[in-house]
């Protein structure tokens, strides 16, 4: 029959409680700043390239290669993937905000990191 579902009530869905071992706000803003700027630089600097590679040719200032600006460019994208990975590596988990670049939270996060591969599932 054509509309026999609209009276019925609707399913209740379960909300799950949210996650004890979940991100911390503190740390994951933490998290966003240092990918911010450990990719937005680099990006930014990739773009710039093809900009001032432009301005230089068209102007007659120098004989840049197309090859040397898309090479450069393509560095600095690199980099700013490279840049996730720390922004996100690099944050300190704890209540201190740690250092200015983080270094020593590196090694701290990747063992955590490991031990989230080397769990067995949890069962239920």
């Amino acid at each position: 029959m054509a509309g026999k579902g609209l009276g019925e009530k609707k399913e209740k869905r379960k909300l799950s409680k949210p996650s004890q071992q979940g991100i911390p706000a503190a740390v994951a803003n933490r998290m966003a700043r240092r990918i911010a700027l450990a990719t937005g630089l680099p990006t930014l600097l990739g773009m710039a390239t093809f900009i001032a590679s432009y301005l230089v040719v068209s102007r007659g200032l120098l004989d840049i290669p197309p090859a040397v600006t898309l090479l450069t460019s393509g560095g600095f994208f690199l980099l700013g993937v490279l840049g996730l990975s720390y922004g996100v590596l690099s944050a300190s988990w704890e209540d201190a905000p740690g250092s200015l670049l983080g270094l020593e939270q590196i090694g701290v996060n990747v063992s955590r990191l490991r031990s989230t591969f080397k769990r067995p599932p949890a069962a239920g």
